[in-house]
């Protein structure tokens, strides 16, 4: 077994820029994953910082200096985050906490509307049938029951005001400190790596370019999904229509799997509030035309240089960053993947060119 492992070491590892890199990326994640949760202002203003630099090199594309395209592009962020957290996280709480009220009478509706159908199509359904299948009384209690929970729950992790103040101050100042100094940070971490890390240079450039894209687009794709699904909402007087386009907004973080899932509350919604009639059907396809452009259009524009990745590979990225990581895991998530291959095709040309280096020299 050793001598299977020493074998395997040497043809993926003989070369000593290969095991810098996998040295520097354990490190890394490492270091992430154990103190990550400490650090974890800090590591949200990075990336801000890095989804911003963007707009403040295309400033500096028009002749503006980088003192000055901070200075910008910061204002336009904290702008940005104020209008978000003053004019619509209130609206959005608020459709909380009526839909959180509204959620017994729904269910007493859904339960209605099931108990119709042995009435509308008695040689399909029965009402032994439905309530047997769908244990009605006993899920509206369980309902009832763990609707409290979820209240509380909510509350008790809005307890911590400290926690919401000290992301408030300290991420914008480090964002703007990040965007003003990169060059002095990037130039004082720089020392501290190895000077034999053309290859660590080489993947970084490689995904650098890709990560950048994927995250601006990312950012895009959420915004223009969810103010189209607002509008629609919104155009057929869909209660909730604001909390409800924010989760068709944020369902495009998980490829495949979010649409699916977010179809779900918008189409009992829907069905609650007019029935099986023509309006429900119109807002359906609507919704699903704005996930048709949204898959067939929006991301090949915006996405148009990314690397494909295989559906498992992309669902499997998900799910293991997005356990690790949470929110920042799932948003980097083909990113992460992408930076995994390219690694991984890095470390194959390391062994190739040691493998040739090797045969020249002897």
């Amino acid at each position: 077994m050793t001598k299977l492992f020493v074998r395997w070491f040497k043809r993926n590892f003989s070369n000593p820029q290969a095991i810098i890199l996998a040295v520097l990326l354990l490190i890394l994640f490492t270091g992430i994953w154990l103190v990550g949760p400490i650090i974890m202002p800090l590591l949200v203003a990075i990336v801000i910082a890095y989804l911003l630099e963007w707009a403040v090199t295309a400033l500096q594309s028009y002749k503006v200096p980088r003192g000055g395209a901070v200075v910008i592009v910061f204002l336009g962020f904290v702008t940005l985050s104020l209008t978000v957290l003053i004019g619509i996280f209130p609206l959005i709480g608020k459709q909380i906490e009526t839909l959180f009220s509204d959620l017994p009478s729904m269910a007493e509706q859904m339960k209605s509307m099931l108990l119709k159908l042995p009435e509308k199509y008695p040689q399909l359904v029965s009402k032994e049938k439905i309530e047997t299948t769908f244990q009605l009384e006993i899920l509206l209690e369980q309902f009832k029951g763990s609707l409290g929970n979820i209240v509380s729950f909510s509350l008790a992790s809005f307890k911590n005001i400290v926690s919401v103040m000290i992301y408030m101050i300290l991420v914008p100042l480090l964002v703007f400190f990040l965007l003003k100094d990169k060059e002095k940070i990037l130039n004082w971490f720089l020392r501290w790596l190895p000077d034999e890390r053309q290859l660590s240079t080489r993947v970084w450039q490689e995904v650098d370019g890709q990560i950048g894209a994927y995250a601006r687009g990312k950012v895009m794709e959420i915004i223009i999904v969810g103010v189209a699904s607002y509008i629609a909402f919104a155009f057929f007087g869909l209660n909730y229509a604001l909390l409800l386009a924010v989760l068709v907004g944020f369902s495009v973080l998980v490829p495949y799997i979010g649409a699916t899932i977010v179809t779900i509350p918008v189409a009992l919604v829907a069905l609650i509030q007019w029935g099986p009639s023509e309006t429900f059907v119109y807002l359906l396809v609507t919704y699903l035309v704005i996930q048709a452009l949204d898959g067939n259009i929006l991301v090949p524009l915006l996405f148009s240089e990314a690397n494909n990745l295989h559906p498992v590979a992309i669902i499997a990225a998900v799910l293991f960053f997005g356990g690790i990581w949470g929110f920042w895991g799932v948003f980097f998530a083909i990113p992460l993947a992408t930076l995994v291959v390219a690694v991984m095709e890095a470390l194959d040309e390391a062994k190739k060119e040691q493998k040739l280096t090797d045969e020249l020299t002897e």
